[in-house]
């Protein structure tokens, strides 16, 4: 047999944003949760669909979800064009992008996105959208002023950093010009009741630091708490503390969709990512997580996808029952943010179940302290199956503890209670699963499914 040696773990760090960091997000102590168009709509979501799917959000506010999101291509008039002059991009005398009328018709007459916010904001929801970091190639060739200032486009715009994936915009200058023009652009959204940005080809590929500094002062100055969500990924490491400076948000892995993994060698940097590459990437991670300011693993692909989704044809999600539980138990445990795909319109009684569990919620909300658990392993093979612990707190503070198995067939693992920061002597947990208590043992004894997982709270 070969020695057995310990995995170090580490403990999730929980602390407030350092100094300088934007005004708080609306919800400071836990990770943002709503609900975003792209995997079901792509570019091509309309005023009508979003209201659909914002509605049925609002009948969920008592579980905590709480954003709605309109995700890229919201200032196209033609989403479905080929390339950016068929896309019929919309912006006002000042360069700035504004709502397509024919897509959202409230939009109309200059009112920009405000009717829409002030409607979601009646159901008790945020409202959010999405951009591309930068300013439009077509407002630099005019050359347009910028509000509020006596700079022009061409003097905010820097050629040398376009979007490697995305031909919309030029980056901006890291001088008094861009800062200008991005002043104007979050005073033009706090005016419309802007709640929360995400902002697209800048936490890598590339790594833009000047421009979420510009944009983070941008958002201070509107005096409006806004969550700055930063994507895509995987941000490196290095720059835990800097994003966590600026933002609330910032994806830690490429685009993730509905899938178990590419092959067995992918990484997070891979496109798209499947749920397995998230286990190692949320565990190195796990210090960074804390008030104001979450590692975001990306979107949760459940239920229906569709009638556009922003990748591949309309379908259900192809992650089995096993691998929801799965993801929504790591995202959870991980304190991640929770932003849903699904057509909130056309839920399935499964993915309801799992977005209605509170306690699951809750520890995603409510976690002070946790990470991955200390596991025996053999001489530095990886594991084919990982460990959680989480502890919440408050009056009602809980110990929990999840399993997963990453094997394509199912196991039976046999646990000790120290590997998750308990004493040795037996303990009786509570099956959040399979809704069942589970009497006092010397180990934790699991058998679990493929892809599957086991969720346990700790009982008194």
């Amino acid at each position: 047999m070969p020695a057995r040696v310990f995995v170090a773990a580490a403990l999730l760090a929980f602390v407030l944003a350092p100094a300088g960091a934007q005004p708080p997000a609306p919800t400071p102590m836990g990770p943002p949760m709503g609900w975003n168009s792209w995997d079901s709509y792509g570019l091509t979501v309309t005023e009508a669909q979003f209201r659909a799917n914002a509605s049925v959000l609002a009948s969920l506010r008592s579980y905590g979800w709480q954003y709605a999101v309109v995700d890229e291509g919201w200032y196209m008039r033609a989403p479905d064009g080929q390339t950016v002059a068929q896309q019929n991009y919309l912006w006002n005398a000042h360069g700035l992008l504004i709502p397509a009328p024919d897509r959202f018709p409230s939009a109309a007459n200059g009112a920009g996105f405000k009717p829409l916010a002030d409607w979601v904001h009646a159901q008790g929801l945020k409202f959010g959208i999405h951009i591309m970091r930068g300013i439009p190639r077509q407002v630099v060739d005019a050359n347009l002023p910028i509000a509020g200032s006596p700079y022009t486009a061409r003097e905010a715009a820097d050629s040398s950093s376009p979007c490697p994936w995305n031909q919309g915009n030029w980056g901006v200058k890291d001088n008094a010009a861009g800062q200008a023009y991005y002043d104007s652009m979050l005073k033009l959204y706090a005016s419309w009741g802007v709640d929360f940005l995400k902002v697209d080809c800048i936490a890598n590929n590339p790594y833009r630091p000047t421009e979420i500094r510009q944009i983070a002062e941008a958002i201070r100055k509107t005096g409006r708490p806004m969550v700055l969500s930063l994507s895509p990924g995987p941000t490196n490491l290095s720059h835990a503390a800097e994003v966590a400076q600026y933002a609330q948000m910032w994806r830690i892995t490429n685009d993730h969709w509905d899938l178990w993994s590419l092959h067995p060698n992918a990484t997070v940097n891979d496109y798209p990512v499947g749920l397995r590459n998230d286990f190692d990437v949320l565990a190195a991670w796990a210090r960074s997580a804390g008030p104001g300011h979450w590692p975001d693993p990306d979107m949760l692909p459940w239920g229906w996808l569709g009638p556009k989704p922003g990748l591949g044809p309309p379908r259900w999600s192809r992650e089995t029952h096993e691998e929801l539980r799965t993801e929504f138990t790591l995202w959870a445990m991980a304190r991640s943010p929770l932003i849903l795909g699904a057509n909130l319109t056309r839920l399935d009684d499964f993915t309801r179940s799992l977005i209605t569990d509170r306690e699951v919620i809750d520890i995603d909300q409510r976690a002070v302290a946790g990470g991955p658990a200390q596991m025996p392993m053999n001489d530095g093979e990886p594991l084919p199956w990982r460990a959680w612990y989480a502890r919440t707190g408050g009056p009602q503070a809980a110990t929990y503890l999840a399993v997963f198995n990453l094997q394509d067939a199912p196991a039976s693992l046999d646990l000790p209670w120290t590997g998750f920061h308990l004493s040795s002597r037996p303990h009786a947990v509570y099956d959040l699963w399979n809704h069942a208590p589970v009497a006092a043992a010397a180990s934790l004894r699991v058998r679990l499914a493929a892809h599957g997982c086991g969720l346990f709270r700790v009982e008194p």
